[in-house]
């Protein structure tokens, strides 16, 4: 039975018509929300860009290789903290760990990297290293296609915090992984916003440009280069044989870049292991100099005025003196000053450790490639160098070849 004296108190009146109200709006409020176990309403979630349906053209990326982002002036190197042949290693390691970003959110064609920007392809991505220190990753990202319209003009920044360090899951995995994801991501989002019919468009100024790095004359007049971005007036047909001798070319090209990608694999692959611990190291001592004024110094001196108070409390001691508690704990206090003064430097030890070991393959950053011999119909070519020399000599060879299929009478 309702006892109505419980309600003659205004306040206390008041405290009950609030509870009441709140257990009729869950009722209501239960009628529209899944509740925490078992599937889940359609509109619960969130529809991430790489979970999008793409169904347009697929653009071939060409990414060359980072710019290293390094000072005209030596100098600057060791006040900037950059070691030049590390961050040359990385100008190669973060095109390729883009490349494979790129590759995972299954919405484009070929991802290539490549030695330059001249490579032939529908989308070109630039990027250049800002910062590299094994905590905060930073690199400017400028998205082009082929038209020369910017896509994007943006910095990627990431910083590593310590708990990545702590998961055991994370073991062998590159803490700068989450960058390139969120690079990649941006890329698939400005792709989405293009309309299809100017996607479709790019792949036919794609083949047009590369006609013209050959012959001009022929393939210029099909661009409209005045527009910005550029478009296309018209197309050759299909039975042109120089158009078709110009997409023979280009798919010869594709493959040799296609080739190449096994080495800029196995060039990140070569350096992944001191990579990484050299990733970790740094970081330690990023932590450490970000605590240079505070815990990191205060850490060492403490260190030292331990192994002092161990030294003073043992030559405060008698000759005689039995109090071994006394002994012990200087000698406690001499082992605990040592342990704390090397935690502050072990770090840039194996830092330099694994830092020679990766600047031994930035000496050699050109990914330096055995001579190949080139066969195209029964003309040969042999190309020597490193991979940005070959490509160049292998360009030279290709226009050759145009050449003397345009002027068969001609002796080259």
């Amino acid at each position: 039975m309702l006892n109505i004296d419980r309600f003659r108190h205004p306040s206390r009146l008041l405290v009950y018509l609030l509870i009441m109200m709140h257990a009729l709006t869950g009722c209501v409020g239960s009628q529209s929300k899944p509740t925490a176990t078992g599937p889940q309403l359609a509109s619960s979630f969130e529809e991430e860009t790489s979970e999008v349906t793409y169904t347009g053209p697929r653009l071939d990326v060409i990414i060359p290789a980072f710019s290293p982002g390094l000072s005209e002036d030596e100098a600057n190197y060791e006040e900037e903290g950059i070691w030049p042949e590390l961050r040359r290693a990385e100008a190669n390691r973060f095109a390729y760990k883009l490349k494979q970003a790129l590759e995972d959110t299954g919405k484009f064609g070929a991802v290539r990297v490549t030695p330059d920007n001249t490579a032939s392809g529908d989308l070109y991505v630039l990027g250049e290293i800002i910062e590299s220190n094994g905590m905060d990753l930073a690199f400017d990202m400028e998205v082009v296609d082929v038209s020369g319209k910017q896509w994007l003009d943006e910095n990627i920044e990431h910083e590593v915090t310590e708990g990545f360090y702590k998961n055991p899951r994370n073991e062998g995995i590159d803490a700068y992984d989450p960058a390139f994801e969120d690079a990649a991501n941006r890329i698939v989002a400005a792709l989405l916003e293009q309309q299809q019919r100017r996607l479709a468009e790019l792949k036919q100024i794609a083949d047009l440009r590369f006609g013209a790095s050959f012959n001009e004359q022929a393939f210029l007049p099909y661009l409209n280069t005045d527009a910005q971005p550029m478009t296309v007036n018209a197309m050759p047909s299909d039975a042109d044989p120089l158009f078709q001798r110009v997409k023979s070319v280009r798919v010869r090209e594709q493959l040799f870049i296609d080739n190449l990608q096994q080495d800029y694999s196995g060039f990140s692959q070569q350096m992944e292991d001191s990579y990484l611990v050299w990733q970790k190291a740094s970081f330690t001592e990023m932590q450490l100099r970000k605590e240079a004024n505070t815990k990191s110094w205060l850490k060492i001196a403490g260190g030292v005025l331990l192994v002092a108070a161990a030294i003073a409390a043992a030559a405060s001691g008698e000759p005689y003196d039995n109090n071994i508690g006394a002994d012990i704990a200087a000698v406690a206090a001499g082992v605990g000053g040592a342990v704390l003064i090397n935690s502050g430097f072990t770090s840039r030890e194996e830092a330099k450790m694994h830092q020679d070991a990766i600047n031994e393959l930035g000496e050699s950053v050109n990914l330096e490639m055995s001579p190949q011999v080139i066969s195209f119909e029964e003309k040969t070519v042999e190309l020597t160098g490193d991979v940005e020399e070959q490509f160049q000599q292998w360009r030279a060879f290709m226009s050759q070849m145009y050449e003397l299929e345009a002027t068969p009478e001609t002796q080259l």
